[in-house]
């Protein structure tokens, strides 16, 4: 077995191997022209902040959400147990 062709051949899939790691991670040449383009997985995802008032709304309409939902849960366990009897 020749190790200088060992060791050209493991030198030649490395090369392949960081050729293939760059253009996934966007650093080769390709990469770089697909990352300045406006695609949405390039653009920064916009943070949204909700304010004090906008916070309580969103409590209040989930309680009443969730008490309608175990009122609901309630009225049909009610239902099977009598129809059960």
């Amino acid at each position: 077995m020749d190790l200088r062709k060992v060791v050209s051949e493991l030198k030649q899939e490395r090369d392949r191997l960081n050729r293939a790691i760059a253009a996934l991670e966007g650093i080769g040449v390709a990469g770089a022209a697909a990352k300045s383009s406006s695609t949405p997985a390039a653009k920064k995802a916009k943070k949204h902040n909700i304010t004090a008032e906008g916070r309580k709304r969103l409590s209040e309409m989930m309680k009443k959400r969730w008490a309608e939902r175990k009122k609901k849960l309630k009225l049909a366990t009610n239902h099977r147990q009598a129809k059960a009897a």
